[in-house]
């Protein structure tokens, strides 16, 4: 359901460690590991924090060979905001 999708993106977006790789993300696509070098954190903990993203999908993941390509999802904060427009114009 669309609030489902809202509580995700919401938790997703209440982490600074994760509004920052949306903000890496914004600028190139990146793989996980040119990700976490942006991070004084382990790889685990970037994996994680990318999971989270994907869940909410606000990050998509695609294989390339042995690496995988994030890449920011713009198409879910779209709704998110046609949505919170909604509320405003009622």
């Amino acid at each position: 359901s669309k609030y489902l999708i809202l509580n995700k993106v919401f938790k997703a977006l209440n982490d600074p460690t994760r509004r920052e790789i949306l903000e890496l993300l914004q600028k190139s696509d990146l793989t996980a590991g040119a990700i976490a070098a942006q991070f004084n954190m382990s790889f685990p903990s970037i994996s994680h924090h990318l999971d989270i993203l994907k869940q909410a999908a606000l990050v998509t993941a695609q294989k390339q060979g042995q690496q995988v390509l994030y890449s920011i999802n713009t198409t879910v904060l779209d709704d998110i905001f046609q949505w919170m427009l909604s509320l405003k114009t009622k």
